[in-house]
């Protein structure tokens, strides 16, 4: 028999949620309350880590003895870091810059409990092809208001797809929580999911 540990997501990300149900991971969310500016020099490994981290332990904080997930993604392309867009005219930049490429998405993973002194912190990288896009099309894109909360200012799972020719890695990773990293993670901490 296989039993899953309720987690807390410490995230408000509807996206997150939506894959923990999916596959029936029991879990509640709870939004954490961390600062997720980056650090001058940070390269996006580091930097998703340490966010992740800092969101575990935020809300490892307010549920004493339950085990906790924070998770961080941004794109990278051409070694720049793009994260959420601040506006319309930032989420055009961004999409122009993936446009007709490849970039990496990189998601941090900070699972925390009660029991162990450290969260175990990890990060997975996935490669994805953008296709090219005129215009128009980008204009289209940016008018349905679903790149403005994501990072690299597209959502492989929405409408963002149609963009998407490739992908070389975790498909999940590129929405923002990559299961198999969470329960490997979750088993260095000493669950046993297999009874």
């Amino acid at each position: 028999m296989i039993s899953m540990p309720k987690l807390v997501l410490a995230s408000a990300s509807p996206r997150r949620a939506e894959i923990l149900r999916n596959i029936g991971w029991p879990f509640e969310a709870i939004v954490a309350n961390a600062d997720e500016s980056r650090h001058a020099g940070e390269d996006a490994p580091t930097y998703v880590k340490r966010v992740a981290r800092l969101k575990a332990e935020a809300v490892a904080q307010l549920t004493p003895g339950m085990t906790v997930v924070g998770a961080d993604t941004v794109v990278v392309v051409d070694g720049e870091i793009l994260a959420k867009p601040r506006d319309a005219e930032d989420a055009r930049r961004m999409l122009r810059q993936l446009q007709g490429r490849w970039h990496e998405v990189l998601t941090g993973l900070a699972v925390f409990n009660g029991r162990a002194t450290e969260p175990r912190v990890a990060h997975q990288v996935t490669e994805v092809e953008f296709a090219s896009m005129s215009e128009e099309e980008i204009d289209w894109y940016i008018s349905s208001g679903e790149p403005m909360d994501k990072a690299g200012a597209y959502a492989i799972q929405g409408r963002g797809a149609m963009f998407i020719d490739e992908i070389a890695g975790n498909y999940h990773n590129v929405v923002g929580l990559p299961i198999p990293l969470v329960y490997r993670l979750a088993k260095r901490l000493g669950y046993h999911f297999i009874t």
